[in-house]
């Protein structure tokens, strides 16, 4: 499977459909519509709360059980809107659909998870959260993810991997973080087996470790290159080469992929930003990465996530029922 058709950015997208359509686009409901329909419902609120006190009681019946009923439910539907939407979403938590991979096995596609928009009022994001984020421009895969404005809209999960002032390295597929190697448990290299085609692999199976072997692993650092910091993915045959070439015939996918605005074309250029020495994060930034490391398109190939642009911490799973769990 071609590396860009499993590249697996998106926390947040459009479902399939049924259930997980309508949870989704309740959960992503703009606060513009909430207030329009709390208005509306508090309009016809204040219609139908006098007439019910100006029915005697004698002829209280069916019909005015009904316009109690009624003017209960519409209370219920403001209250809610107000709470959750204008309290609870904005300041507190947040239901995400996780539509693609690139987080598996530790979210699978289809899991809804919980986000925690609190914790980083008073906090800033720690090594190894699973973060839900706000995007750079330079990771979108299509212009349908980028709005009028020229920014993404689509919010992306990943696990941060690097912090302000941490020295992140990536050594043929090794994590290095200010020198040292890092135990990374949760990582996987994996192959999609969807048995249909769809537009985001929907099944993975682990490599084996003698699979994994057979894979040309990249390597990573950040680097100041013509006066700007960029991600820099290399092999031993080229460094963010627009095509990447892989050592050998078994591979089908590319090992990394890089954003437009960070390609190198020029061999030679390529060989002098690879000389390059490896620069920290710079303040207020963060890295993220993908667990599914060879089928997630991240922080390696289109950069660092602005503070300002980070919304909350996923904190568990809570749909399916058989994968509900704390996320880590």
């Amino acid at each position: 499977m071609p590396l860009f058709s499993s590249l697996l950015p998106l926390a947040q997208a459009q479902a399939g459909g049924g259930t997980r359509e309508l949870v989704d686009n309740l959960a992503r409901t703009p606060l513009s519509k909430v207030v329009i329909f709390v208005v509306i419902l508090s309009v016809f609120r204040v219609a139908i709360f006098p007439l019910l006190l100006k029915t005697p009681i004698h002829k209280r019946g069916v019909g005015y059980a009904f316009g109690r009923f009624f003017n209960e439910m519409l209370d219920a539907f403001i209250y809610a809107g107000v709470f959750v939407f204008m309290l609870i979403r904005p300041f507190g938590v947040q239901a995400f659909l996780i539509p693609s991979g690139s987080m598996w096995p530790t979210l699978y596609v289809n899991d809804f998870i919980v986000a925690n928009k609190a914790i980083y009022r008073y906090t800033n994001p720690k090594v190894n959260d699973i973060v839900v984020f706000r995007p750079p421009v330079t990771a979108r895969l299509s212009q349908d993810q980028v709005d009028e404005q020229g920014e993404m809209k689509v919010d992306f999960i990943k696990r941060c991997i690097g912090t302000p002032g941490d020295l992140i390295e990536m050594k043929k597929g090794i994590l290095y973080r200010n020198g040292n190697r890092v135990d990374e448990p949760y990582k996987a290299y994996s192959q999609c087996i969807d048995q249909t085609p769809q537009p985001e692999c929907q099944e993975f199976k682990m490599l084996t470790a003698d699979e994994q072997k057979q894979l040309t692993m990249s390597s990573y650092k950040l680097v100041k290159y013509k006066g700007h910091l960029i991600p820099l993915n290399y092999t031993d045959l080229d460094a963010n080469a627009p095509s990447p070439r892989v050592d050998n015939f078994v591979e089908s996918n590319a090992p990394y992929h890089v954003a437009d605005e960070f390609q190198i074309g020029d061999p030679d250029e390529q060989k002098k930003a690879e000389s390059l020495p490896a620069e920290k994060i710079p303040p207020g930034m963060y890295l993220m990465m993908g667990d599914n490391r060879n089928n997630s398109f991240d922080g390696r190939g289109w950069g660092l996530v602005p503070r300002d642009w980070i919304i909350g911490r996923a904190e568990f799973t809570w749909w399916p029922i058989t994968r509900i769990h704390q996320v880590r």
